[in-house]
């Protein structure tokens, strides 16, 4: 989890303070230092006019350029005249052009993964249609907003929409006044999505308290040494009936088990279109060991990289569109920014305890994206409050002073650690 989350971040920060040092040296000024990582400083070396290094804290990164005020505070500089390779005596235009350089090459990479993943993956999903022919399952948080295990879900927000996965996507959970239409045993129900919706969904394991899809199944595996192993299971097998009730779907073998820890049952099953009984002693947690092997039909659409550039950019430009509904529910007060934000605990955990480049890789673009959208907020101290003074500047012809400058990047830091404390003290007591 540690070492994603360094990796991911690395990879983040380095790249974004890469756009930055690559355009302020196609402008022919000068960069001092190229950190990933802030002090203290682990390792260094000097190339040019510019020392590259790695700082022990992996939280972020900088590049110093000369004759900018930036976190470094550093201003006794500024008092001497202005060197012509300096930032300060460039044109605001290409000044504007080097504080974009880091947003721009998040947004790039953010759109490069997700475009690679359109290409090699393509999209793998459950349908609409597929969806219902068996309903859902409604677990704990399905169930506290309305709906019912084997409801069938026809529209979101009185739209249509393609997968399971559309239930509850960011724009679903994001939106205000929400809801679904359901047909349930043939009578079609409205269930109203809760403004605060969001906030109970992103609690720990909550997700896994909506909803799922009704799964038809078979054995797909059978452990050694298993109650359903002593008992005669065998891969293949269609479970019928438990203790004489019909069984269609795996939820409702589930909910059933849970009451028959430690007891023994009888499964009608169908063996190659043979039916047989079996009795099986149940363990003391409730299951009898065997593997779900999916029935349901899932649907692949595989795209050419023509077709993956356009989706991955949309994919990619979701993200900060979710991102700005997000603050738009914190401000307004419809959700908790206790619960939204995350500091890097909070990330760490998204990356999970186990290796998977796949997700690690998905992860970090919607963590590119999500920092060029981060750093774009016209806050002093951050890429997008020197958007905003430079903009002005051009536009109105007046430079900013060295001394408003100073004062606006101070305050910009002061809110910007009092950020970053709130957001690790946060995480720390989601942990508790």
């Amino acid at each position: 989890m540690v070492g994603q989350l360094i990796l991911g971040l690395s990879i983040l920060v380095g790249l974004h303070e890469l756009g930055h040092l690559l355009a302020a040296k196609a402008f022919g000024m000068r960069v001092e230092q190229f950190s990933i990582g802030f002090p203290p400083k682990i390792w260094g070396k000097k190339f040019g006019d510019t020392e590259y290094s790695f700082g022990m804290i992996p939280l972020g990164g900088f590049v110093k350029i000369s004759g900018m005020i930036d976190e470094s505070l550093d201003v006794k500089s500024m008092h001497a005249a202005p060197e012509p390779y300096e930032f300060r005596s460039k044109p605001a235009w290409q000044r504007l052009i080097v504080m974009m350089g880091g947003i721009i090459v998040n947004v790039a990479l953010g759109i490069v993964i997700f475009i690679g993943f359109k290409y090699t993956q393509g999209d793998t999903y459950l349908s609409k249609r597929e969806l219902n022919k068996y309903g859902i399952v409604a677990y704990e948080l399905g169930e506290s907003i309305g709906l019912k295990t084997g409801d069938r879900i026809l529209n979101i927000n009185g739209k249509d929409y393609k997968s399971f996965r559309d239930l509850f996507s960011p724009a679903v959970l994001l939106s205000s006044d929400g809801h679904f239409t359901v047909d349930r045993n043939g009578e079609r129900i409205t269930i109203p999505i809760p403004n605060d919706f969001v906030d109970k969904f992103a609690e720990e394991n909550n997700a896994q308290k909506f909803i799922y899809y009704r799964l038809i199944f078979d054995v797909g595996a059978v452990f050694e040494g298993s109650p359903a192993d002593l008992g005669g299971l065998q891969v293949g097998d269609r479970i019928r009936a438990l203790n004489g009730t019909e069984i269609k779907y795996y939820d409702q073998l589930q909910s059933s088990m849970d009451t028959l820890a430690g007891a023994e049952i009888t499964l009608l099953i169908d063996r190659s279109n043979v039916q047989k009984k079996l009795n099986i002693q149940v363990n003391e947690e409730g299951k009898i060991g065997f593997q779900v092997n999916r029935l349901n039909e899932i649907s692949t659409i595989k795209y050419t990289f023509a077709e993956s550039i356009p989706l991955g950019a949309e994919l990619a430009f979701s993200i900060v569109w979710d991102n700005i509904k997000g603050f738009k529910k914190i401000f307004s007060g419809e959700v908790s920014a206790s619960k939204s934000l995350s500091g890097p605990i909070g990330i760490a955990k998204i990356f999970g305890g186990t290796w998977d480049w796949q997700r690690f890789w998905r992860i970090t673009g919607m963590l590119s994206m999500v920092l060029a959208f981060m750093n774009f907020l016209p806050i002093p101290a951050l890429d997008g409050g020197h958007v905003v003074f430079l903009t002005w500047e051009m536009i109105t012809g007046k430079k900013p002073s060295d001394v408003f400058l100073e004062i606006a990047q101070k305050i910009g830091m002061i809110l910007l650690i009092t950020l970053t404390g709130y957001a690790i003290l946060n995480d720390i007591i989601k942990l508790f």
